[in-house]
């Protein structure tokens, strides 16, 4: 089925993207990965990925039209004759305000939109606002959480002055580029707080039980613990849906082997952050439960590389090669060298892209971005998400060990594995080894 690609968003000041130029020419065989547009910002110009395989049957927007975060600027499609899909309209060349909900009452200031953290992302959601209508904000304070179905990021302001208006509760799913507060120069003198139309209403506070007449002569029981009152409006959803909750607080929650799920049940507004914990801790023990579960993962390390030698060892390989190598099969490469000593001979390595994921059998063995298509459990999964927000991830344990890219220069490199998945030798060996690869690709090829 066809593939819409869309202007991603960059950072939260970012409306629109100028496309420099088409890499891909309509007709022409793409795979994921492949460079398929530079688009500039106001902060610097990047190779926009394609994130699946296919041919480029549309192109919406020209080079030099500036676009609005969200569009549609062109269409993959399963073959070169593809019928295209119906034009969005032509993108017009003058910047685009993004667009916020029509209210007479609503004060002026700078939009705040949410971000795309990667091609395939057409919504986010909002777990919770750091800041209040009419704080004070700077550019790098923080002032949302936004959750997708890769990880839950902080995100800033990206503009210094007053919160004067917040146009989506905490809970909500929010579409790519529309607009979800305002921030203006001058404090305001009535800020503005309102849900999106079309998100849920914010459920009811669970209502406290009355204790009858006859538990009066009783000795009264402890008083429940206390908890810090939210800066901003926090729903209970029902039990069994998704939870929100911080990073810090789902990472402590595990290593502690505490049960978010709990909360739910007791009724304990979402989004969850760790002063929630000291709340989680001092519930009544469920009747006939098993202890809770350690901590499923017992290995996270991290590490800083430049990125320069990389992408400098990319284009060496693309002049001796004639064609530019598919960089998840360089990475995986690389990765499979430094973990073969504690690997058994058949090594597949699965390389995720922002929703996209492929298999590559034994990397490091082949030719250097040539390794055949794998099958069967990955020994390793390499996560690249570099040229997003993120700097830095702590998600937890998975099917197998997760190496993961983040950051553009330097890059942070952070390893994640469950107990007994490796050895700390093995661990520290692949850290350490595909680190020196990243800073010195050569290395692989003696």
């Amino acid at each position: 089925m066809p593939h819409d690609v869309i202007m991603p968003a960059l950072g939260m000041a970012q409306d629109t993207g100028l496309i420099v130029a088409w890499l891909k020419a309509p007709g022409d065989a793409v795979k994921a990965g492949d460079p398929l547009m530079e688009v500039e910002t106001d902060k610097a110009t990047m190779e926009v990925e394609a994130q699946s395989d296919g041919y480029l049957t549309e192109i919406r927007a020209e080079a030099g039209a500036s676009v609005p975060v969200g569009r549609v600027v062109a269409v993959i499609g399963d073959s070169p004759d593809a019928e295209a899909t119906a034009a969005a309209p032509e993108a017009s060349t003058e910047p685009a305000t993004p667009s916020a909900p029509t209210a007479e009452d609503l004060p002026n200031g700078q939009p705040v939109i949410m971000p795309a953290l990667g091609m395939a992302q057409d919504t986010g959601l909002l777990v919770a606002w750091h800041k209040a209508p009419g704080d004070a904000v700077a550019a790098d304070d923080v002032l949302l959480e936004v959750e997708t179905d890769k990880s839950t990021m902080e995100v800033p302001a990206g503009v210094s002055g007053f919160v004067a208006a917040l146009l989506a509760e905490a809970g909500q799913e929010v579409p790519v580029g529309e607009t979800i507060a305002l921030i203006s120069a001058e404090k305001p003198a009535n800020p503005v707080a309102r849900p999106r139309g079309d998100g849920p209403a914010p459920a009811p506070a669970a209502p406290q039980p009355t204790a009858p007449p006859a538990a009066k002569a009783a000795e009264p029981a402890a008083p429940a613990p206390t908890r810090p009152k939210p800066a901003t409006q926090r729903a209970i959803p029902a039990p069994g849906g998704r939870i929100l909750a911080s990073p810090k607080a789902r990472r402590l929650a595990a290593e502690q082997g505490l049960d978010l799920a709990r909360l739910v049940a007791a009724g304990v507004p979402q989004p969850y952050h760790v002063a929630d914990l000291e709340t989680l801790r001092a519930l009544p023990a469920p009747a006939e439960q098993a202890a809770p579960a350690t901590a499923a993962a017992s290995l996270h390390l991290t590490a800083e590389v430049a990125a320069k030698a990389l992408a400098t060892f990319l284009d060496w390989i693309a002049a001796e090669a004639g064609a530019r190598p598919d960089p998840g099969a360089v990475l995986a490469g690389l990765a499979a060298g430094a973990l073969r000593p504690h690997a058994p001979d058949a090594l597949i390595v699965a390389v995720e892209s922002f929703g996209q994921r492929r298999l590559f059998a034994d990397p490091d063995r082949g030719g250097l971005g040539r390794a055949p298509d794998g099958a069967g459990t990955p020994a390793l999964i390499l996560r690249d998400l570099r040229g997003s927000a993120l700097t830095g991830l702590h998600l937890g344990a998975e099917e197998a060990p997760v190496l993961t890219l983040t950051g553009a220069d330097p890059l942070t490199l952070t390893l994640e594995a469950a107990a007994g998945a490796l050895t700390p030798a093995a661990a520290l060996d692949l850290m350490t080894g595909f680190a020196g690869r990243l800073d010195e690709p050569l290395r692989h090829l003696l």
